[in-house]
């Protein structure tokens, strides 16, 4: 499979930091108590990094990209994405924010059953008001870089585990966004698979595109340029 191509230029060193969090807290409520689950996180993403965030089940680390994705709000802090304080944003707001920036990829590929592999890559584009015509025009595209254009007709339950998650980056690309959320992505597949599905994500951080993937699997995390592990909430190492 070829790494997609794109118009960013190639990432050479880090220059400024995507992602900026300072002394970021985050809790749930509990009954009358309360979860006290990211504890004053401090945390700079450069552009362009490929980055895997590790922790034991219950670390934050799954808060932690909730929080980074805006599909979670946090308590008290700081948390500035590409220059801009994300703070108390309105659903819509929230909703702009992460299709201008963010792509996600997750573990359960999160593809529509009734829908093709082209309709599931599409879909974005169709949330953005783009006629049928170019949006699958572009899909196609999409999916020819992640190797799967032959596959375009195929229901998800037609594609193996490896086919579905590629399937799932190529939607995540297709906005073109700036960073791309990865949440336990190869946490459903074989090692071999695994491999190369990590092979896709670096072609694609060699075009300049910033990854964050959450991993429980060391052999994954070497793989990434660099690892952030968090223990009882806080960034441990």
């Amino acid at each position: 499979m070829s790494a997609p191509s794109s118009t960013r230029p190639t990432f050479t060193s880090p220059t400024k930091p995507l992602i900026h969090l300072e002394r970021v807290n985050k809790a749930y409520k509990m009954g009358e108590g309360s979860l006290h689950v990211l504890k004053d996180i401090d945390l700079a993403i450069h552009e362009g990094e490929l980055v895997s965030i590790m922790g034991s089940s219950g670390s934050g680390k799954s808060t932690l990209l909730n929080v980074l994705g805006i599909l979670d709000d946090y308590d008290s802090g700081a948390y500035t994405l590409d220059g801009q304080l994300v703070q108390g944003l309105s659903e819509r707001a929230a909703a702009r924010t992460r299709n201008r920036f963010i792509g996600f990829v997750f573990q359960s590929f999160n593809l529509l059953p009734f829908k093709t592999a082209l309709e599931n890559v599409a879909l974005p584009l169709f949330y953005q008001g783009v006629s049928r015509r170019k949006r699958n025009q572009t899909a196609l595209e999409y999916l020819d870089k992640v190797g799967l254009a032959d596959r375009k007709e195929h229901l998800p339950g037609e594609l193996s585990g490896g086919q579905k998650q590629r399937v799932a980056i190529a939607r995540a690309l297709i906005t073109n966004p700036k960073l791309i959320l990865a949440d336990e992505p190869t946490g459903a597949l074989d090692t071999e698979t695994s491999y190369r599905l990590m092979d896709l994500f670096r072609g694609i951080h060699q075009q300049g595109i910033t990854i964050i993937i959450v991993t429980h699997e060391h052999d994954i995390a070497e793989r990434t340029d660099r690892c952030i592990v968090l223990k009882d909430g806080r960034v441990e190492s």
